[in-house]
């Protein structure tokens, strides 16, 4: 009984525990409910005043940014409006001179109306004038012109030739002055210096022991060296040089490229010297080259080709006159050129033909024909302008004017060789009378080489020992005395010296 007793009680304590349980959570689940609610309802709040500030800053920016619109909206409108109302100044301004312009046109027309209908009252006027003086006179009107000029030429005849006279002198005078003018200030303007050529060149010593080795055991160095170059080489007492004697610049140049090459190498021997020498003439060949472009640079001329630009560096190497020949054609094209441009005529044309006026004179002693025509040959062959060829060819007057700037290339020709201090007269033709010996000597058959030395007073020749015995060498002699002594003018007396050398070369293997 008990035991039922304590069943029942506890099953109701269960059961109250349970009841009360229930309504725990219930309690428990509704106050976390509230909770989350209140959680809820505070992020709810929270996010309302976000999107309010949000919204409010929207506002406010879209207010600014509305009122700035506006205003560049009314800043634009003001620019407009100063815009239109200057349109509107602009178009009243050019209607007006419009209106004006219209209105002195009306003025000028009428006034050629007006002109003209004066022109044709005075022409009936005219006509009716010379109809009365014909019937006057009795005359036509033509014939009554004639008499009153022919009347009026035998009044005033005297005074009309003295007006004659004094226009001509006036006019010749003035031209003359214009010409004086121009042709002064081409020269202060276009006028290079000129070195004179001689005819001999110093080579420094290092000291007067080095003259022993340049002559050589039995002199064969002096001798090998003047035989390679054609010059003729003193050894004097000059103190610590040597002097190289020779008519053509050239040689003169390669023996004191070479002489100076061995005094620095201090081997002077007849193998070395051959060597020295072959080495100075591709050295002159360069020099050459090197001139010829310096002169186009010089002058501003460009396209020529390269074998003219070779004929021109050889002018540096020809003298005429004693005067540099590529110094003088330099001269002659700036001269040119200037005259050309005061003349109204083509400068460059007239600068071409002045520095390539005397290309001839780079081979003259090869081949036959003045300076000129072979000038001609050669710029034709290497197809320079005709302009250019007719404007240098008539510098000596040989050829008749063609052009304009022949004339003024003449005329700088004479200018650069006539002014003071140029040319000695002298200097080109006892170089003319060294290189007439020459060329008497090389007419001869078996001649190799042939120098005149000595100032002209020896001339040596190279015979080729293949083709000229002994005997023949002495016949040779002679008849190249006789020749020279019946062809050319000298002072005093030239030694004929032909030398006939034979050399075997074998080689040891």
């Amino acid at each position: 009984m008990n035991q039922f007793i304590l069943l029942i009680v506890g099953i109701l304590a269960l059961t109250m525990g349970s009841i009360l349980g229930y309504y725990a959570r219930q309690s428990i689940a509704r106050k976390q409910v509230g909770t989350i609610e209140a959680r809820i309802q505070r992020k709810i709040i929270k996010t309302k005043d976000e999107a309010q500030a949000i919204l409010d800053e929207a506002k406010e920016k879209a207010s600014r940014f509305l009122e700035k619109t506006k205003k560049d909206f009314e800043e634009r409108q003001k620019v407009l409006l100063r815009t239109e109302q200057l349109s509107l100044k602009r178009e009243a301004s050019l209607s007006n001179k419009f209106d004006l312009l219209e209105e002195k046109e009306r003025d000028f027309e009428e006034r050629v109306k007006k002109l003209k209908k004066i022109k044709e009252n005075l022409e009936d006027l005219k006509e009716e004038a010379l109809k009365k003086l014909e019937k006057i006179s009795g005359l036509p009107k033509e014939k009554a012109k004639e008499e009153l000029l022919q009347n009026l030429e035998k009044e005033y005849q005297k005074e009309i030739l003295e007006r004659i006279r004094k226009l001509e002198k006036e006019g010749q005078n003035q031209f003359e002055e214009k010409a004086k003018e121009i042709l002064t200030t081409v020269i202060q303007r276009c006028t290079i210096s000129q070195t004179q050529e001689l005819t001999t060149t110093t080579v420094s010593l290092p000291s007067d022991e080095i003259k022993g080795r340049i002559i050589g055991k039995e002199g064969r160095n002096i001798k090998t060296l003047e035989k390679l170059t054609g010059v003729e080489v003193i050894v004097d007492e000059t103190p610590e040089a040597v002097v190289i004697s020779g008519f053509d610049p050239i040689r003169r140049q390669i023996a004191k490229i070479a002489l100076e090459k061995l005094i620095s190498d201090g081997r002077i021997q007849p193998a070395r010297i051959e060597e020295q020498v072959q080495k100075a003439k591709a050295e002159i060949v360069k020099k050459i080259k090197e001139a010829g472009e310096q002169a186009l640079y010089d002058t501003g001329i460009i396209g020529l080709p390269p074998q003219i630009v070779q004929l021109l560096g050889r002018l540096n190497f020809r003298t005429s006159f004693g005067q540099n020949v590529l110094l003088h054609s330099i001269e002659v094209s700036h001269l040119a050129s200037t005259l050309a441009s005061e003349l109204k005529a083509d400068p460059m044309v007239a600068k071409k033909a002045g520095l390539l006026h005397d290309i001839g004179k780079a081979v003259d002693h090869q081949i036959q024909g003045s300076h000129i025509d072979i000038g001609i040959k050669i710029l034709e062959k290497f197809e320079v302008e005709k302009e250019v060829i007719d404007a240098m060819k008539s510098h000596h007057e040989e050829y008749p004017y063609e052009t304009l700037e022949s004339m003024i290339v003449q005329v700088a020709d004479q200018i650069s060789g006539a002014r003071p201090g140029a040319r000695k007269d002298t200097v080109e033709n006892y170089l003319k009378r060294l290189a007439e010996l020459e060329s008497i000597a090389l007419s001869f058959p078996g001649i190799e080489k042939a120098w005149a030395l000595q100032a002209g007073r020896e001339i040596r020749i190279f015979v080729k020992p293949e083709e000229v015995d002994d005997l023949s060498a002495k016949k040779l002699a002679r008849e190249i005395a006789d020749k020279v002594q019946s062809e050319l003018k000298y002072p005093g007396e030239i030694k004929v010296n032909v030398i006939r050398e034979t050399r075997v070369i074998e080689y040891a293997k």
